[in-house]
């Protein structure tokens, strides 16, 4: 069946929470929902450090969602869709220590472990197979997806970027997330979201970001991926 924007659930009632929403990709993130209404908590250990980024963000031209600030524990409670958007080498320590107030909700990893050296990036090796499976082992009680791994940070946080003309894969056992978050994703102009196949096939996705990073040094570009015949 061909990709069909109308068929999507409304999530606008939706609570976003951002798990690592002072780093560039959660506040582009909560910047480009903030712009279309959602309501935005940004999370962060420190709780003064997510009330003045999530300041910062809703002082952004466009962002008239309700943008506030919190520690991670209590944004993962007040969330309805909770977003992982932390460094891989802090990712096993947070997400596991927010299992309990994370239970019955929506979480998607957007988090790529890569490695950078004098080459450039490359893929690092995960012993669950990828950042979301490891996510989801660490929370049995949520409901996981991987998403968003491909979007580039300095798009989502440019006020005079309108629309990012893009496709965000989607990996997840529970084909019901699917339509919750490509419905997600379609709040931001231009995007897309397409399942993309089950957890173990997030491997190659939460990779491929080190060619799109070797892309957009070589190209002076900030690419994305879009998908065909669809």
């Amino acid at each position: 069946m061909a990709y069909d924007a109308s068929t999507l659930p409304d999530v606008s009632g939706l609570t976003v929470g951002i798990i690592g929403g002072t780093g560039d990709q959660g506040r582009g993130l909560a910047y480009r929902f903030a712009r279309a209404g959602q309501t935005v908590l940004i999370g962060s250990r420190s709780a003064g450090r997510a009330a003045e980024s999530a300041a910062e963000i809703a002082a952004l031209p466009g962002a008239g969602g309700s943008v506030t600030g919190a520690a991670n524990d209590e944004v993962a409670r007040r969330s309805d869709v909770v977003i992982i958007a932390v460094p891989w080498d802090g990712h096993a320590a947070t997400v596991a220590a927010l299992a309990e107030p994370l239970a019955g909700r929506i979480v998607v990893d957007c988090v790529n472990p890569l490695g950078f050296d004098k080459q450039g990036p490359y893929a690092l090796p995960v012993a669950e197979g990828s950042a979301v499976q490891q996510a989801a082992a660490l929370l049995p009680d949520s409901r996981v997806c991987a998403a968003f791994n491909h979007v580039s940070a300095p798009l989502l946080a440019d006020p005079e970027i309108e629309r990012i003309d893009l496709d965000v894969l989607i990996c997840t056992e529970d084909r019901e997330l699917v339509g919750v978050v490509a419905a997600l994703a379609a709040r931001i102009p231009g995007m897309r979201g397409i399942y993309a196949g089950r957890l173990r096939n997030a491997h190659q996705i939460e990779a491929f970001t080190a060619n799109l990073i070797a892309i957009n040094k070589r190209y002076k570009a900030h690419a994305g991926i879009r998908v065909t015949d669809l």
